[in-house]
């Protein structure tokens, strides 16, 4: 055989590397996807009069409403301020899973779309 040729198999110790990282990539990844789904986020609206809680799943725990702001000759306020605290829970959801991710990727450039 000549110097430096191909000896059989499948790429030996680099593809078992490559597949050490990959399964330590997976576990890392079931890991952060756990813990961001047993967190909760919150987000407040009109000075603290609205909370909304989601969880990671993005699934909502809880909407509290201050009694003080219920005015029915203005429900439209209420709505706003109930349509703000939830869009604000689910930002904060996405963002803390967009940062997970990309400390994940660690840089490999593997464009996950979140």
């Amino acid at each position: 055989m000549a110097k430096g040729s191909y000896r059989g198999g499948y790429g030996g110790g680099n593809q078992m590397n490559m597949m050490k990282q990959a399964q330590k990539m997976q576990q890392e990844f079931m890991k952060m996807q756990q813990e961001l789904e047993a967190s909760k986020f919150e987000f407040t609206a009109g000075g603290g009069a609205v909370k909304a809680v989601i969880l990671g799943t993005r699934q909502f725990e809880s909407i509290t409403i201050d009694p003080e702001v219920v005015d029915p000759e203005d429900t439209e306020m209420l709505q706003d301020m109930v349509l703000a605290a939830v869009n604000g829970a689910l930002k904060e959801c996405d963002d803390k899973t967009s940062e997970a991710m990309n400390k994940l990727q660690g840089g490999m450039g593997m464009g996950f779309p979140f």
